[in-house]
């Protein structure tokens, strides 16, 4: 009986050891993961797959709740699906059922603010107190960050710009764009070609979406484009989407959006099958945009 009891407590441990430890290398491999879903050609199945995965993420961070890893799977994935799959969605849908497209938006932002709470989170895990220092002396908190932190910081700063651009009514979390500005400016500043142009694709939609009086220049978001393309070696279509969307038609320039749009739907998406999905989801953005011309466009 006594040997039992020795028995048992070391079982238990090793138990929890090994739990652990396949928590641990499964959260590895989802951080470093994605690419089985990035390099997909079917976008509704993508869609419909996402959210088990998402959840399975949530469920092994209840038993690891400072993975980084996971934490970083998590403001990711919730940004990419709250985008691709929700907000956009939502444009999509609402000529025929515009309750259901309010919805949509609804839910995105939860999406986004969900991904900015896993991304802080997972900050917080290696800088504590990041939130709140962000919020007392910014310059010094991001001064503490390096470049392993870029990927956390990036996704967790989109995530919050998506938010409160989705609810411009929701004054408090508005208040805190100069926080997503200067958290975005410190990745730059760590690594500006990160994600292959990612870092420039947030900010054609930043500086082209924003009329010049709130910081917006559209020479600058037609810089961060073509910064974008250039890093990606023009393998990754989103940037002359974005900037049809936002530059061309806020200055309309319709032959530039035609132009840009129909440059951006010539690409074959099998030539980099890495940027596969994203490339196929953009190109219906495309698609969509060009039959709203009539709407987007006086003349």
């Amino acid at each position: 009986m006594v040997r039992l009891f020795l028995v048992l407590p070391i079982a238990l441990l090793l138990g929890g050891c090994i739990k652990s430890m396949a928590v641990n290398a499964l959260g590895d491999a989802l951080a470093n993961g994605g690419g089985t879903y990035a390099r997909d050609d079917d976008p509704d199945l993508v869609a419909a797959a996402t959210p088990f995965g998402l959840k399975t993420i949530e469920s092994l961070l209840d038993a690891e709740p400072e993975h980084r890893g996971l934490l970083l799977a998590a403001a990711r994935g919730f940004t990419q699906y709250g985008y691709a799959f929700t907000q956009v969605e939502a444009d999509y849908v609402e000529a025929r059922d515009f309750d259901a497209a309010q919805h949509l938006r609804r839910r995105a932002k939860r999406l986004y603010v969900r991904a900015r709470d896993y991304g802080v989170r997972g900050l917080e895990v290696e800088h504590a107190g990041f939130l709140a220092g962000l919020r007392g002396d910014r310059k010094a908190t991001l001064a503490d960050l390096e470049g392993e932190d870029v990927p956390l910081l990036y996704w967790t700063a989109t995530a919050w710009a998506a938010a409160v651009a989705l609810d411009k009514d929701d004054a408090e979390m508005a208040a805190d764009l100069d926080l997503v500005e200067a958290m975005m400016e410190r990745a730059f500043a760590l690594d500006p070609q990160h994600g292959r142009g990612a870092l420039h694709d947030f900010y054609v939609a930043w500086f082209g979406g924003r009329p010049e009086a709130a910081g917006g220049s559209d020479a600058k978001a037609r810089a961060h484009m073509e910064a974008s393309l250039r890093d990606s070696q023009g393998k990754r279509i989103a940037p002359l989407v974005s900037f049809a969307e936002t530059v061309c038609v806020k200055r309309q320039q319709k032959d530039e959006f035609a132009a840009l749009l129909a440059r951006a739907l010539a690409f074959d998406p099998d030539a980099s099958p890495p940027d596969r999905l994203a490339n196929l989801i953009a190109q219906k953005r495309a698609r969509w945009l060009l039959t709203q011309r009539d709407d987007l466009f006086l003349e």
